[in-house]
């Protein structure tokens, strides 16, 4: 609705363009000009954004190194009754970045919160990946190191649903590496770069054919979106009753009970769930049912 008016004392969170200016709204840009103030992530490279359009709003800085003394400082200022809008880099506020807190805080004191869409990109990945679309998960950027990191790809293993990852040039070949060795080389993956912008580009293959493709990729510039092909049902029907146990062994210690643990690896193996429950009570001292 073109005659939107602002409510006062509310949080707009602002969708800005994740690399070609022209992918911000109508909407968006009228928001940024009418709030009190902008609460970006990085002033610089909002300020960029807002003199190509124009607005003239006063920025403040919200990020991960300030978020907790600023917070307060923004919370006050809205209960004045005052209009700010929420700007990350690039994309949606609150996806990977320290605006969920804000969000949540706004949330906490009856803030009012109106969202103002934009472009994200996982989804734009997600959408000319050639990889199902109707179920995926978003697991943004994995732990970096350790056993954390280890056991996130481990809990990922069988899960059918397509994977969406954010990841940095310097640490894409060490990823795809990680990648392949817990999914298996002939997983699909297509690797997004430099979404919407001059040197934007998509490569489909396979985990181990990246992993090629991309051995000089520390010499890359711009974030990666990785979307990651589903398991297969198929692919794990010939489990042995030891790899069965190592599978159900990692579920339960991450704290599935052993009927989810049972109900889970049914999905993807050609038993059915009383038979892997039965496997289960063989396993002691690792959960309750």
């Amino acid at each position: 609705m073109s005659n939107e008016t602002l409510q006062k004392g509310t949080l707009y969170v602002v969708g800005t363009p994740i690399g070609n200016l022209e992918d911000i709204t109508l909407r968006a840009i009228r928001i940024l000009k009418l709030v009190d103030l902008i609460a970006a992530e990085d002033t610089r490279h909002t300020g960029k954004l807002l003199q190509y359009f124009h607005v003239n709003t006063p920025q403040i800085s919200y990020h991960h190194h300030n978020r907790l003394s600023r917070q307060k400082e923004l919370i006050e200022y809205l209960q004045q009754g005052k209009t700010i809008a929420l700007v990350t880099d690039a994309g949606m506020p609150g996806i990977s970045d320290p605006g969920y807190e804000l969000i949540k805080a706004c949330i906490d004191e009856n803030i009012p919160i109106i969202p103002i869409p934009g472009a994200t990109a996982a989804i734009t990945a997600l959408s000319v990946s050639g990889l199902p679309t109707d179920r995926f998960v978003f697991e943004g950027f994995l732990p970096t190191k350790g056993k954390t990191r280890s056991d996130r790809l481990t809990s990922l293993k069988t899960e059918t649903r397509t994977l969406i990852f954010y990841e940095s040039p310097h640490r894409l070949l060490p990823t795809l590496t990680d990648l392949e060795a817990v999914f298996g080389d002939n997983r699909l993956i297509t690797v997004a770069r430099e979404l919407t912008k001059l040197y934007e580009q998509l490569w489909r293959g396979t985990l181990g054919e990246a992993i090629a493709y991309f051995q000089d990729s520390r010499h890359l510039k711009g974030e990666f979106t990785l979307i990651v092909a589903g398991c297969q049902p198929t692919s794990e029907l010939t489990l042995t009753e030891e790899q069965l146990k190592q599978e159900l062994i990692q579920l339960l210690t991450q704290g599935m009970t052993r009927s989810q643990a049972s109900r889970h690896l049914a999905q993807v193996t050609s038993l059915n769930r009383r038979q892997i429950y039965a496997l289960s009570l063989e396993l002691t001292n690792l959960t309750q049912d």
